[in-house]
């Protein structure tokens, strides 16, 4: 459960390192490095966090290889699904949170291939799993289906993308978990955008902000997007109306953490979705206005995650605009 030697080769490729080369720089035994690189080795804790600096991961990394202990309960669990503990899902929910702060550093791509590999198993485990912890474990897979379905959007592989959101929104519904099935609908959304689809710009993020249990911070960020639709197609008025009804869940929104499976849904991120409807509406200065601080309010490991530049883009269309 980690595919550590598929992520590494491919962001020492990615940050320009040979194997020789990375091992030079890591004072590591190239026959070693090379071992651990082709998946016949498991990566001691130090080499794992030496590669991850290396290639600087921020630690992501390194997070996605289990410790022996967690290992070992994971492999029991996929030999006898019927056996599935609780510290099972959570070793398998911090190699998710370890993968989507990797899309956070790393390049789609790199990612991509480890994460549909995860995926097979953590669903295939789903299938034959049985007992009290069934529940938090589709919890987990639906989260990591949709991940993985956001991993090929950002690759433009569209319609691998939405049948994998489907599969995630399908396993939200069987278990009642708004926030997991808004979130699926919002990728959906973001597809659409990628498209240049404004009618499904609009269908999927209202559809995402009207999600039974969808978090406030989700709703917000949902009916802006929905509203920058509906502006692209004219429709001033109807975005206005969903403008303020994203404005009436500000207190709420600002009184509660977000959700973890939609971490970045900060006010900081939220100020780039009104960005994004001020834009389409037209009203440049206010676009640039809030685009600007918004990225600029980003964690700094967010600051140059590749999908942070759909909105620098915006950003730079917004003031040529002015």
């Amino acid at each position: 459960m980690s595919d550590f030697a598929d992520l590494a080769r491919r962001a020492l490729r990615d940050s320009g390192y040979s194997e020789k080369a990375a091992s030079r720089a890591m004072n590591y035994d190239s026959a070693y490095l090379s071992r651990v690189l082709n998946g016949k080795q498991r990566p001691s804790r130090r080499m794992a966090l030496a590669i991850d600096k290396l290639v600087q991961a921020d630690g992501a990394l390194a997070a996605t290889v289990l410790d022996a202990d967690d290992s070992e309960r994971v492999r029991r669990s996929a030999a006898t699904p019927s056996r599935l503990d609780a510290r099972t899902v959570d070793a398998l929910a911090d190699v998710l949170a370890a993968y989507r702060r990797l899309d956070d550093v790393a390049q789609p791509k790199s990612v991509t291939p480890a994460t549909m590999a995860q995926m097979r198993q953590v669903t295939r485990l789903l299938r034959e799993a049985r007992g009290p912890h069934r529940e938090r474990l589709a919890e987990v897979v639906s989260e990591w289906v949709q991940f993985a379905g956001w991993m090929l959007a950002q690759s433009r592989k569209d319609g691998e993308a939405v049948t994998l959101l489907n599969d995630a929104l399908e396993i939200a519904d069987e278990i009642g978990n708004g926030t997991l099935a808004a979130q699926a609908l919002n990728f959906k959304g973001y597809i659409a955008r990628q498209q240049g689809k404004p009618h499904g710009i609009a269908r999927w993020f209202a559809a995402a902000a009207s999600t039974p249990g969808a978090h406030p911070a989700q709703r917000i960020g949902d009916y802006l997007q929905a509203a920058a639709g509906m502006a692209t197609m004219g429709e001033t008025g109807a975005s206005l109306r969903l403008v303020e009804d994203a404005e009436r869940l500000t207190d709420r929104a600002a009184a509660l953490p977000p959700p973890d499976t939609a971490y970045w849904l900060t006010p900081a991120f939220n100020r780039i979705n009104m960005g994004l409807c001020t834009l389409e509406l037209g009203r440049y200065s206010e676009a640039v206005d809030h685009l600007r601080s918004g990225l600029a309010g980003l964690p700094s490991e967010f600051q140059n995650a590749p999908w942070s530049q759909e909105h620098k883009s915006a950003l730079r269309r917004a003031r040529e605009a002015m």
